[in-house]
């Protein structure tokens, strides 16, 4: 038992009984019981590490999540964080994070990272990032996707929260892990990460019960749905980018 992340998993399935979600997990078989692993998840919604972890209760395994540095900073949400011993990611400098994470995995734990960095908001892929391939190779140890789907209908970016008894089903697929050499092309290793989990993804959406009405702005645009196209999002995502290195005062 974990004297902080124990009692808030605690406080997490009780309160999303109460919310009503439906949470479906298949393949947690491939979280290992022992020994480090990089979990690589897609991210659609601000509460994904929290439905995340689920998958690795039945190996009785705690994730720790590679998390934006400005969480640590919130006055309630700061401590709990590094309590359960999740990482900082400074967007700008991400040098100390990489060392902390690699420690970690060294150390036989599981690290959780969004390859996409950001929040979709086209509810596809977007394109993945290098470090959580790097961080396995260099620590020697497999990565292990996890593909989310109906988390977006709780709480995403540019969408009002939705926390009350909304009963929404949350599907989380865990797929077989993948073990990178250090010798392997970085380009090659990300490619077939990124089609599994477009396998997983897909399998997901066509099981998930259909979306209707007002539902439909948490839907693809390639499927039906009025979320923005992943050009669209791509868009919105660089002009973020663009104010937030403004208000750092970075070119």
């Amino acid at each position: 038992m974990e004297p902080v992340y124990t009692p808030v998993i605690g406080f997490a399935r009780a309160l999303f009984a109460a919310e009503g979600l439906r949470f479906t997990v298949t393949g947690a078989e491939h979280i290992p019981r022992e020994g480090g692993a990089v979990i690589v998840m897609n991210h659609l919604s601000y509460l994904d590490f929290a439905y995340a972890g689920l998958a690795a209760m039945p190996a009785k395994r705690f994730i720790r999540f590679m998390c934006k540095d400005t969480i640590f900073e919130h006055p309630v949400a700061g401590p709990l964080m590094r309590g359960m011993k999740h990482i900082p990611v400074d967007r700008e400098s991400g040098g100390t994070s990489f060392r902390a994470a690699l420690t970690a995995l060294k150390a036989g734990e599981l690290v959780g990272v969004f390859p996409e960095a950001t929040i979709s908001r086209s509810f596809e892929l977007k394109e993945f990032k290098s470090g959580a391939l790097r961080m396995a190779q260099a620590a020697r140890v497999p990565i292990i996707p996890i593909v989310l789907w109906g988390s977006q209908r709780v709480w995403t970016k540019g969408h009002p929260k939705r926390l009350g008894r909304t009963r929404v089903p949350i599907t989380l697929s865990v797929g077989a892990p993948l073990t990178p050499s250090r010798t392997d092309k970085p380009d090659a290793i990300l490619a077939a990460l990124r089609a599994q989990m477009q396998a997983q993804l897909d399998e997901a959406q066509a099981a998930y019960p259909p979306l209707t009405a007002a539902d439909l702005t948490y839907q693809p645009a390639r499927l039906g749905g009025r979320a923005p196209t992943l050009e669209e999002a791509s868009r919105l995502d660089a002009a973020d980018v663009a104010a937030r290195r403004a208000a750092k005062g970075l070119s």
